[in-house]
């Protein structure tokens, strides 16, 4: 399965293959201000498995976790598309609604619950993190570790 995330002008986008390693939700303060939203959906694939078309300018910073992230945005209309994690290289992090699906997959888990907004609800059982952890990379089908 192949799947396409555009920035909102189109100019920049990622074509990611089979499924993500993990898809996250994130109440972190800068992920707030980084969407413009009250929480971040977050899905990572591995780098080998994504192709990027476009021109895209960057941000770096360090994460409420102390690790280093790259934020990869369009130069022309400013939409994050993708980054990358210090902690993870071999994955490439999908901004989830890039890639305006309705059915993506589900976050597994949610992490800076301590920042989240009081009427903000994750689906029924998906666990709650006060500060972030780091999401178990997901096999993808057919590989072997």
């Amino acid at each position: 399965m192949k799947r396409t995330a555009s920035c909102s002008c189109g100019q920049l986008s990622v074509v990611c293959e089979g499924s993500p390693l993990f898809v996250s939700a994130c109440h972190c303060k800068a992920c707030q201000r980084r969407t413009g939203s009250v929480f971040a959906a977050n899905a990572a694939f591995p780098t080998s498995n994504v192709e990027i078309s476009g021109r895209s300018s960057s941000y770096a910073r360090a994460a409420d976790s102390g690790r280093k992230v790259k934020f990869q945005f369009c130069p022309e209309c400013g939409t994050t598309v993708y980054w990358g994690v210090e902690a993870r290289p071999e994955a490439t992090v999908v901004a989830v609604g890039a890639f305006a699906d309705p059915g993506f997959d589900a976050p597994i888990r949610t992490v800076w619950t301590e920042s989240k907004h009081d009427w903000v609800r994750m689906p029924e059982g998906v666990p709650e993190h006060a500060k972030g952890v780091m999401p178990p990379a997901r096999q993808p089908p057919g590989e072997k570790r």
